[in-house]
């Protein structure tokens, strides 16, 4: 990687160039599906700054952005970053905006803000002009649907250890919970709406098993943590439905044992059709993900450790409890940290937001963690 004839003298990370970077991102829309927008303008700005990208093809329509340096075969560790987003709550008012030192708009904190912190940090190692440390930046696409981008990074390049920017208010998170996507089905009796007694409603019947479901969930000693994403009963119309699906996302522990959760949700479902009149139930199992714990006694680790020290930052590890490409990658045989700049409660809603000052120090954290390797 070279340096660029338009480099500025002052080698370290820029707050106003990186600003300027995450607003470009903000401003545009890149929901899972449709991030070609995006990768074009990364593409460019990389280019532009000195570092050399590869564009890895997902699919016949999109592309993960990636670069390592091109003097080193030894990668240790990859800065890794998702480009795409949730779909906007509304389409006229997504973009950029700021208030005092927040920043506003879709993928604010999921996860444009650590994008773009990693990619400036990549934009001073360019500038620098010295030899690359052993890191890589992967952005990569299909994270909010099925993680397309990270399965397609890591089938090709190899590295160690991977940082993922996903928001953490910047506590370096070890441990990631695991996950599991859950599609239920009940099936009845259609009928005229106006004669529902002629007819079994399948949504009724859904309802009182996601009742029991949901009672399991919160007495269970998992520590399971439950969401119902969708409910649909078929057909529409004036009918009595006699089909209904619910998706459920379930988020356990890094150490929990999914597949004993699995063995007790299939037993729930079978003695629940005794107790529901006219339950015909079908659970199956869609997207499933082990969580994981990384030691703090690695030596990558402590190194991690000493750059918080330097940086007088509060080293207090977490465990991420939310889904992300950290689970594709460990399953490829990655150590993944979750590290990143804004809060998880903030990512996908309408409000969603991020501290620009967290953006910066994300980024200085990253250029010196990068730099001690």
């Amino acid at each position: 990687m070279k340096r660029t004839q338009q480099e500025s003298r002052t080698v370290g990370v820029q707050p106003a160039r990186l600003k300027g970077l995450l607003k470009d991102l903000i401003d545009i829309y890149s929901p899972s599906g449709k991030e070609g927008e995006i990768t074009e303008y990364v593409e460019g700005y990389l280019k532009k700054h000195g570092l050399r990208v590869t564009k890895q093809e997902v699919d016949e329509n999109r592309c993960n952005l990636v670069a390592f340096p091109e003097e080193r075969n030894d990668v240790e560790l990859c800065f890794v970053g998702h480009l795409d987003t949730v779909t906007a709550h509304d389409l006229e008012d997504f973009g950029f905006s700021e208030e005092d030192d927040t920043v506003f708009g879709l993928g604010s904190a999921d996860m444009k803000a650590g994008c773009a912190a990693m990619i400036e940090a990549f934009t001073v190692l360019a500038h620098r002009g010295n030899a690359f440390p052993p890191v890589g930046l992967a952005l990569v696409v299909g994270e909010e649907e099925d993680s397309s981008g990270a399965k397609a990074l890591i089938r090709e390049y190899g590295f160690h250890w991977a940082i993922i920017g996903e928001p953490t208010n910047l506590a370096p998170c070890l441990g990631h919970y695991g996950y599991l996507e859950v599609l239920l089905r009940t099936e009845g009796k259609r009928a005229h709406s106006s004669m529902p007694e002629l007819g079994q409603n399948a949504i009724e019947t859904m309802l009182k098993l996601l009742l029991q479901i949901t009672e399991y969930a919160d007495s269970t000693p998992h520590g399971l943590v439950y969401n119902i994403r969708e409910l649909s009963g078929f057909p529409g119309g004036f009918v009595v439905p006699d089909a209904c699906e619910a998706w459920l996302d379930l988020h356990l522990p890094p150490n929990s044992r999914i597949d004993a959760l699995k063995t007790e949700l299939e037993q729930l479902v079978a003695v629940a059709s005794n107790g529901i009149p006219g339950l015909n139930a079908h659970l199956k199992f869609e997207e499933t993900y082990s969580g994981y714990q990384i030691s703090l006694e690695r030596p990558l680790i402590n190194k991690l450790r000493e750059t918080y020290k330097k940086m007088s930052l509060s080293w207090e590890p977490q465990d991420f409890r939310s889904h992300s490409d950290g689970s594709a990658l460990w399953a490829a045989g990655v150590d993944p940290i979750i590290l990143g700049p804004g809060r998880l409660e903030a990512a996908h809603t309408p409000e969603e937001s991020v501290s620009f000052p967290q953006v910066v120090q994300a980024a200085k954290l990253y250029l010196n963690f990068a730099l001690s390797l």
